[in-house]
């Protein structure tokens, strides 16, 4: 993780998009860096720019709630026996 000082923010038209997309705002997002989340590199999603991850919390979707179930219960479930 590191500290980082934002000086502003490149939104294009699929930034906007995708944020709306997930149910969240420009400003939510913008006020998140105000506020100083932890962020680390995230070469994953771009290898032509830096791109940063915010660890912050959030509601989850539908989907996440259910993947989020089912890894917990097959972390908690008893491993198979091998024969």
């Amino acid at each position: 993780m590191m500290n980082l000082l934002v000086s502003g923010f490149d939104w294009d038209d699929g930034n906007r998009a995708k944020c709306q997309k997930h149910g969240v705002s420009i400003v939510e997002i913008e006020a998140l860096f105000v506020r100083g989340p932890r962020i680390a590199p995230d070469p994953k999603h771009s290898v032509d720019e830096n791109r940063l991850i915010a660890v912050t919390a959030r509601y989850m979707h539908g989907k996440e709630i259910a993947a989020y179930e089912k890894a917990a219960y097959e972390n908690d479930s008893p491993a198979p026996e091998k024969r």
